[in-house]
């Protein structure tokens, strides 16, 4: 996909300007502008893909460990004990991502 570079800059007035947002049905008015003058679909580039739900509960808690794992190592009250913990809660997050990597791939198949 090309960048955009190019600049285009107009004036309008108050009234000509809440006409331009009354008629547009996105958020952001360059985009429905690109789409209405050149008459043509524009791909977004940020479009969020539709996901599991069960996919997202199984990241929101990983999620979750993962900030528990950043307050003990903020808090610097390490004991020997807490570092084995906390290697260990790391590591096993990295399995739960490679799982949930290699079942993408299968269903991607």
């Amino acid at each position: 996909m090309d960048k955009r570079e190019k600049i285009i800059k107009i004036r309008a007035t108050d009234d000509e300007y809440s006409a331009l947002m009354e008629r547009s049905p996105k958020p952001r008015l360059a985009e429905w502008m690109r789409e209405y003058c050149l008459g043509a679909k524009v791909p977004r580039a940020n479009k969020v893909p539709n996901v599991d739900p069960a996919l997202l509960r199984q990241l929101s808690g990983m999620g979750n460990n993962l900030n528990q794992i950043a307050r003990a190592i903020h808090s610097q009250d390490w004991k020997p004990v807490d570092r084995v913990q906390i290697i260990a809660a790391l590591s096993s997050l990295q399995r739960e991502l490679n799982l949930m990597r290699l079942e993408n791939a299968k269903d991607d198949s």
